[in-house]
């Protein structure tokens, strides 16, 4: 099997340090194996999504000296393949319909039990609302008006039962925010408790980033996922849609994150520190790779 990875920017602003880290470690880790490095450009939220910043993805990049094969995947050009996964899941009962907003949201979060979190990897842990009500999905026509959400104890059983027990399982060659490696495992509790019923098809797009990103690795073959740590806990997510979907687990490795001088995270919108940035200032490629830490 080849050993392959991928880079998989969104194009919605322009790509800073953070990018290039994670986008090097990538490339040189895929190089190091004699594998493949893949680009992926995730734009299924096509109200962000600017062709500017796609080609501008494309420019800092061969800069960097990265090179992938083409034709690029990209997300909008999937539609119909994401389309057919919801409904499969809706005629089986995994999905439900929700129509729930944020203040709703909130405002049953409002007393959470003792020690609960209140966040989780895809946002507010929502508290089961419209999971509640209503008869099985499957025996009427998907809503064009609500959000699909997984019903993510019965996905859980599933991906439990592949792994002959109730631990449900992933490598890790990196590390997570509390430097978890090795062999991950996580139960059922925390699904219901730390994750919750997720958006698995946003109202406004079909589809969302957790369903798009497990279909997308299984159809390009990745083998290792590399990025930050800040997907550390969406891995688990991942983990149960690829065993519910029946797709391959990859190795994941997660990697740190760049910060600024204070400490914070990196964000699109810090165009002090816009690859594009350095590039006008002067810089090489090379100075890139010192700056994150990868020669040196």
């Amino acid at each position: 099997m080849t050993f392959r990875t991928r880079f998989a920017p969104s194009p919605t602003g322009p790509l800073h340090l953070g990018h290039a880290y994670s986008a090097i470690l990538a490339h040189d880790m895929a190089l190091k194996h004699n594998g493949e490095f893949l680009l992926r450009i995730e734009d299924i939220d096509q109200s962000r999504a600017r062709p500017e910043w796609e080609q501008q993805i494309y420019n800092d990049l061969e800069w960097l000296g990265l090179w992938w094969p083409t034709p690029v995947l990209r997300q909008s050009d999937r539609r119909s393949a994401y389309g057919d996964v919801i409904q499969r899941l809706w005629d089986q009962n995994y999905l439900f319909a929700c129509s729930c907003n944020r203040r709703d949201i909130m405002s049953a979060l409002a007393a959470p039990q003792e020690g609960a979190p209140l966040h989780g990897p895809d946002g507010l842990i929502y508290p089961g609302t419209c999971n509640e009500k209503g008869s099985s999905s499957g025996t009427y026509a998907i809503p064009e008006d609500a959000a699909l959400r997984l019903r993510i104890i019965m996905a859980g059983l599933v991906a439990a039962d592949s792994f002959d027990g109730t631990k449900i399982q992933f490598s890790e060659t990196g590390s997570g925010p509390n430097q978890e490696t090795g062999r991950i495992a996580f139960d059922l509790d925390e699904l219901e408790n730390c994750i919750g019923d997720i958006v698995l098809a946003r109202r406004d797009m079909g589809t969302s980033y957790h369903l798009s990103v497990v279909m997308d690795d299984a159809t390009q073959g990745i083998t290792h996922v590399v990025r930050g740590q800040d997907l550390f806990e969406a891995t688990k997510i991942h983990v149960v849609l690829q065993r519910l979907l029946g797709l391959p687990t990859p190795i994941y490795h997660h990697h740190r994150l760049i910060r600024d001088d204070q400490g914070k995270r990196l964000a699109k919108r810090d165009d002090a520190r816009a690859i594009s940035k350095y590039r006008d200032d002067g810089y090489t490629p090379e100075d890139i790779r010192k700056l994150v830490g990868l020669s040196g």
